[in-house]
């Protein structure tokens, strides 16, 4: 788990919803990924966290409609699904089966993330204890990342 909110902390550039995660087989960490904004600019980013995100304006749920903002991360940029590519960039497609992956920054995976996950044949998601009181509602009450809790 430290790994996963290693790579968030170091990689993700969704400043409001950061998230990375590790694919683990046999105890040895084959990939790992953190989720991205389709923003690369660093005013563009933290604009879009500190003043203004269409999602968060429209009030629309966590999991729903990426495609709204380009500061959100698509599904196809989060974590769960690059973390798997990773692995089976190194390692084969066959490598993630029966594989888990560690979650650091969600409190739950969004349906095409467990959608990715099932098809790869990843066995278990393991999220970091008391992920619901440190993720949920972050995006409107942002928590400090580096707080020792979520080791």
């Amino acid at each position: 788990m430290a790994e996963a909110k290693r790579v968030m902390l170091g990689y993700s550039t969704d400043k409001v919803h950061p998230t990375g995660a590790v694919v683990v087989k046999d105890g040895k960490i084959i990939g790992s990924a953190a989720n991205q904004s389709a923003l690369r600019n660093k005013y563009l980013l933290d604009f879009h966290k500190k003043y203004f995100c269409v999602r968060r304006f429209f009030k629309i749920k966590s999991g729903e409609k990426y495609w709204l903002c380009p500061g959100c991360a698509s599904h196809r940029m989060h974590a769960e699904p690059r973390s798997i590519n990773d692995a089976r960039e190194k390692y084969g497609t066959s490598a993630v089966k029966g594989a888990d992956i560690y979650l650091w920054g969600h409190w739950w995976c969004c349906k095409p993330c467990w959608d990715s996950m099932i098809k790869s044949g990843i066995k278990n998601v393991y999220l970091v204890e008391n992920a619901t009181d440190l993720f949920k509602g972050l995006r409107e009450k942002p928590i400090n990342i580096n707080d020792k809790k979520g080791t």
